[in-house]
């Protein structure tokens, strides 16, 4: 049986994603912020130092999106947005990469996102954030490919999640699903079905790539 560690689970896109690997018959780690704390390296360094389990897929999926206008953003609001959305991922990669190095295999899911693609009015600190998960992405896979870990990044558009929902008003949500190409929202088990793929045995080679999935939204 596989492990998987999933950042980010209690809801939305996270918990769909644990739910199907669940399904594919992995032991799936959650932590909680209880547990281990993304804003905090030292809260990571603990949880990971006590971790007593061989991770074999890791997805990097938790993350924050405080929107503000240019005028408006702080330097704390990027720099809290860089620690949660990549330099924790970082940190987690660079532990559980040692232990999938010494077996030959692991699998990792960074998730990215659109506004890593094209822009949005607002989303300076998250895209900033999230372009950096896709280059990170690119140089570990280059690095790990040759110890059988095979690194990825999936970009979602559009996705019908709580985080969504506290983005965009219920108007908003209808003008801009009339904009995407599939003219609706993704569920978070579309994302989690290609995360699954990634994560599978099946997946054998396909490493370094961010897979944007949006409906089509990004090709207009």
């Amino acid at each position: 049986m596989r492990t998987a560690l999933v950042t980010g689970a209690s809801r939305g896109i996270g918990a769909a994603i644990a739910a199907q690997l669940k399904a594919d018959g992995c032991r799936v780690l959650t932590p909680s912020r209880a547990e281990m704390d993304l804003t905090s390296s030292d809260s990571i360094g603990k949880y990971l130092s006590t971790l007593n389990a061989d991770v074999d897929i890791l997805v990097n999926n938790a993350g924050i999106n405080q929107v503000a206008k240019l005028d408006d953003i702080e330097l704390a609001n990027i720099i809290n947005t860089l620690q949660v959305n990549l330099l924790a991922a970082f940190q987690i990669t660079q532990w559980i990469a040692k232990g999938m190095k010494k077996r030959s295999y692991g699998r990792i899911v960074n998730i990215s996102s659109v506004w890593s693609v094209v822009a949005r009015s607002g989303r300076a600190s998250y895209a900033m954030s999230k372009t950096a998960i896709n280059g990170m992405t690119r140089s570990m896979a280059v690095e790990l490919a040759s110890y059988n870990i095979l690194v990825n990044a999936v970009a979602p558009g559009y996705v019908l999640t709580d985080l969504t929902r506290q983005n965009n008003s219920p108007e908003e949500m209808e003008k801009i699903a009339q904009t995407i190409p599939a003219r609706r929202f993704a569920a978070p088990e579309e994302i989690a079905n290609l995360v699954s793929f990634l994560c599978a045995e099946k997946n054998t080679y396909l490493t370094g790539q961010t897979i944007v999935l949006d409906g089509g939204y990004s090709c207009l």
